[in-house]
């Protein structure tokens, strides 16, 4: 099994993760209303030197290295909720569960058949409200030790599992805003859009969100339009 050494990019990780867990990080990514009664749920920020593809772009900050990926999945199109998102591994917390970062590990097994033996979990992250579907989520993060091959495991659930590059990622040229106009009312959010070679992938929603505050917490943002409207398809009665 390969062994992926430590980088800049993982030490600053890390620095983040061990300020939720002494205190000095007591605030959520996201500032977003309370839940009542919420579900609790949690999702896997999976960060490591993946494979050998190379971000075209060179990221500003330092410590972050062409290699360096993210792992995302692509939900679905059948499913309900969220059908064709982009998302991190998760999912909700089950009773048999040890608490959230299980929670996350165990999903990300079942969704894309990751080796959990070669993560390092880094830690937990303030939980994050989400009023739509009435969970809170508890953003993992963690590093890559040893990758592993990962792929889709259920067609039922998801579509494409990928590893995203973080400067790809960060590339103001990559970078903008998604739009929701109904009934008089307007939802904006950061977003992504990625380069493939069949198709661009939108990142936006409540991952492009988590991301986006990732990022500036992690002082990795560069400068980007914050008026540039990506194109958003959403399916009937979407919202988010």
């Amino acid at each position: 099994m390969p062994f992926v050494s430590p980088s800049p990019a993982r030490a600053e990780l890390a620095a983040l993760a061990a300020g939720a867990r002494d205190g000095s990080l007591d605030a959520a990514l996201i500032d977003l209303p309370s839940v009542p009664n919420p579900r609790p749920a949690s999702v896997l920020m999976l960060f490591g030197v993946l494979d050998a593809v190379l971000s075209d772009h060179a990221a500003a900050d330092g410590a972050v290295s062409r290699d360096l990926d993210v792992l995302l999945l692509s939900r679905a199109e059948t499913l309900r909720s969220h059908p064709g998102q982009i998302a991190f591994p998760g999912g909700r917390q089950d009773a048999g569960d040890d608490g959230p970062v299980a929670a996350a590990l165990r999903e990300a097994r079942e969704e894309t058949g990751l080796d959990v033996s070669g993560v390092e979990v880094l830690g937990a992250l303030p939980p994050v409200p989400l009023a739509y579907s009435r969970h809170v989520v508890t953003p993992v993060l963690a590093w890559w030790r040893h990758p592993s091959p990962v792929r889709v495991m259920d067609e039922a659930e998801s579509a494409e599992v990928f590893r995203a590059p973080v400067a790809d990622l960060l590339d103001p040229a990559h970078r903008g805003v998604t739009v929701i106009r109904r009934d008089g009312q307007e939802w904006r959010g950061p977003a992504f859009l990625l380069p493939g070679a069949e198709r661009e992938r939108l990142v936006w929603g409540f991952t492009g969100m988590l991301l986006d505050a990732l990022f500036d917490r992690l002082g990795w943002t560069e400068p980007w339009d914050h008026e540039r409207e990506l194109p958003l398809v959403l399916p009937p009665d979407a919202s988010d």
